[in-house]
């Protein structure tokens, strides 16, 4: 027979309720705070909901009435420089989170509102309604508040999408020593996204101050708890991960309280994460002022049944038993949260013809739609600016692989802020490839080696950059795995300066590299221009030479946005001229390069393929301009090289290693189409791989990716042909 012993987790889970001693020895300026928050959050949603039922809030309004003793209960035990970040139900935590900023001594229960709060009233709803004096502009409505300086991170509409940025935040907390924490709220729908787990994984594993706060409220939409996961209580989830975890009644607000106490506790004390699972209950449906019920999926009597503990009357019944609150104070309170609202709406709402609505000069400008999708590069303004040709310093054929550390070293030992994390980086002499070759030895505590987590490390490197403290490097071994990670590469990171008003920075860089030729097969070896060129948030660029690396690594640095660097292993063991000493030069975004000229056509390629157009251009002879593109964003691509290029030759090759599915190659040819239509003396002609992804087969490998057989046909074709047509070279 087997001996069996039980095993015990090796953190606490704890079940805490408040006692009746608890409640007589609660500071009255807590409770009366509470209470306040509370009714005028509670005020505030119904207000919403009748707006909405108005049709005066585009989109959702996902109401929290009935949740508001967690998040009041959370936010009072919090200073103003711990930070939060919420899912898509999420007014409660924002306004929680802002009063407990704008008013840290807490609201009374008598007397006028104070002329901040009004303010913060007017501008949140403003933004749920989608107009020009809101937190975003009107950009984020009811799912997307972000105010910064109160701690608000931003509210996001992907179930568990904001939870990495949280483990930023935490981060950052952590290594600036502030002894701050990071809370990140979602419901029971998101406790088994896997953003949400590998990023608990992921701040336990480095200890990072974050709490996972999960409203447990029964329901994903009408999906309960029990059809959802085998295990109920959400926050046995901590021992899986070595979290401490704590369960109180979301109902209670004291009890909130008082378990963030002792969350806030443990992480002050550097100890690392925790978990506060809350049992709360929304009174009304996913979205609209309609109860589920409605909707058939919970019966009257289930909803009258936590209406009866509604924490609002808890807390007034507690206070009024101690003497702390009259029934006339209440009623008072009541009418006062009332008043600011409707006062908040009639400065927002006008009738036209016996109908509400919204005052016309409000809305926000058409213009401004496009506005922060990236930064306008007013930080390069200092920058210096060198083409190798024009470099003045020594120069030395170097490893471009080589030059990939050299150049992030010292930007390291230059900027204290540099961060550089991803799978293996600080191990094997440099990661796989060597790119991050001696920079754990000299930067140990800056140099992460992080767990197979993309999505959890890519979106912590989100958290970090819009922080805006650290300025992450962010390494994908290979660029196919930013599928795993997609909601945090696409949704979040991408989205977040325009989704959150245009105005908040998000500097981040990922490395990754292509790796066609090395027989990795169809998950490996992919480019990933095309694919990030249409998220438009993200800028890209993809060096080809050692000496247009250092340039272009030192200008992605330097960016306010987020920049994807393309290396590629067929370009890492190659020699190159590269600065000896001199590593602080920039070279442009958005700049090309011509590196041939010639007048009877245009070649656009960039990466391992610019010098095997040029050993095909030189080997046939061919008088062709050759420009290597280094910019791919589509704010990058260099225009007006491109135009005066193709006003001269009149001919467009654009030549691509990779598959077509995911080529950028279409967009340029249908950009030079439109923008040099009477320019072209033939239809743009294309070079690029098949429509598969490549094999592990060397030999069908190779016939998926484009090389030197098809650059000559191509070159050939359109010397020799005058198509009315496109054609391309597969």
């Amino acid at each position: 027979m087997p001996i069996e012993n039980n095993i015990t987790a090796e953190v606490p889970w704890l079940e805490l309720k408040t006692s009746s001693e608890d409640w007589q020895q609660a500071e009255p300026v807590l409770l009366g705070s509470m209470l306040t928050s509370m009714q005028l959050i509670r005020t505030f949603e119904e207000k919403v909901l009748s707006l909405a039922s108005e049709g005066l809030v585009h989109g959702p309004a996902h109401s929290a009435i009935g949740q508001e003793g967690g998040a009041v209960g959370a936010m009072t035990a919090m200073r103003g420089s711990d930070t939060i970040n919420g899912s898509h139900r999420a007014h409660h935590q924002f306004l929680a989170k802002s009063l407990q900023f704008i008013q840290p001594d807490g609201l009374p229960v008598q007397g006028a509102f104070d002329p901040s709060v009004a303010h913060l009233v007017r501008r949140t709803l403003a933004e749920i309604m989608g107009l020009s004096e809101g937190f975003c502009k009107g950009r984020g409505g009811s799912m997307h508040l972000r105010w910064a300086e109160a701690g608000n991170l931003g509210t996001n509409a992907i179930v568990g999408g904001g939870v990495p940025f949280a483990a930023g935040s935490a981060w950052a907390h952590k290594r600036a020593g502030t002894g701050d924490a990071a809370f990140t709220f979602f419901g029971d729908g998101a406790i088994n996204i896997g953003s949400v787990l590998e990023a608990m994984n992921l701040a336990a594993a480095w200890s990072l101050p974050i709490c996972f706060f999960v409203e447990n409220n029964g329901y994903a939409v009408s999906t309960t708890v029990g059809e959802s996961t085998a295990e109920t209580r959400l926050s046995s989830r901590g021992a899986a991960f070595g979290i401490p975890a704590w369960k109180v009644d979301g109902m209670d607000p004291l009890a909130v309280h008082m378990a963030t106490q002792e969350a806030l506790a443990h992480m002050r004390a550097g100890k690392g994460p925790t978990i506060i699972e809350a049992e709360v209950y929304r009174y009304f449906h996913q979205s609209g002022p309609l109860p589920g019920s409605a909707f058939g999926y919970r019966s009257k009597k289930e909803e009258k049944a936590w209406k009866d503990r509604d924490p609002i009357d808890l807390i007034a019944a507690k206070m009024s038993e101690r003497g702390l609150l009259r029934d006339e104070e209440r009623t008072e309170l009541e009418q006062r949260c009332h008043k600011l609202l409707d006062d908040t709406v009639a400065a927002l709402v006008e009738d036209e013809k016996g109908k509400r609505r919204i005052r016309p000069t409000l809305w926000p400008s058409t213009d401004f739609r496009d506005f922060g999708i990236r930064g306008d590069l007013s930080e390069f303004g200092d920058a210096r600016f060198c083409e190798a040709e024009q470099f003045g310093g020594e120069l030395k054929e170097q490893r471009f692989v080589d030059v990939v550390a050299d150049v992030m070293r010292r930007r390291m030992e230059q900027d204290e802020r540099v961060v550089v994390m991803g799978e293996d980086v600080h191990r094997l002499k440099g990661g796989t490839n060597g790119a991050t070759r001696g920079l754990s030895d000299l930067f140990p505590d800056r140099v992460l080696g992080t767990p197979i987590s993309e999505n959890a490390f890519v979106g912590l490197a989100g958290g970090m950059a819009v922080d805006g403290r650290f300025l992450p490097v962010v390494e994908f071994m290979y660029p196919d795995f930013m599928w795993v990670a997609a909601d945090q590469v696409f949704n979040q990171i991408a989205k977040a300066r325009h989704m959150f008003g245009g105005d908040d920075n998000v500097p981040l860089v990922l490395r990754t590299k292509v790796a066609m030729g090395t027989g990795y097969g169809s998950q490996h070896s992919m480019d990933p221009a095309g694919i990030f060129a249409t998220s438009v948030g993200w800028r890209i660029v993809a060096p080809s030479t050692p000496y247009d690396y250092v340039g272009l690594m030192n200008s992605a640095l330097r960016c306010k946005d987020p920049v994807l660097v393309i290396e590629h292993v067929d370009l890492y063991s190659s020699r190159g001229p590269a600065p000896v000493d001199d590593l602080d030069y920039c070279i442009p975004l958005g700049k090309a390069k011509t590196v041939r000229h010639g007048n009877a056509m245009t070649v656009l390629t960039y990466l391992s393929m610019v010098k095997v157009v040029l050993d095909e251009v030189e080997q046939l002879g061919i008088d062709a301009d050759v420009i290597d593109l280094r910019s791919l964003d589509r704010a990058g691509i260099d225009w007006q090289t491109i135009e005066a290029s193709v006003a001269r030759t009149g001919n467009v090759l654009i030549v691509e290693q990779g598959s077509i599915g995911t080529s950028i190659g279409a967009h340029l040819a249908g950009e030079i189409q439109q923008r040099c239509f009477d320019l072209l003396d033939a239809p743009v002609l294309r070079v690029h791989g098949g429509e598969a992804s490549p094999s592990v087969s060397k030999v069908l490998e190779a016939a998926a990716c484009a090389g030197r057989t098809e650059v000559s046909a191509g070159l050939r074709q359109l010397l020799s042909e005058r198509s009315i047509e496109m054609q391309e070279v597969c």
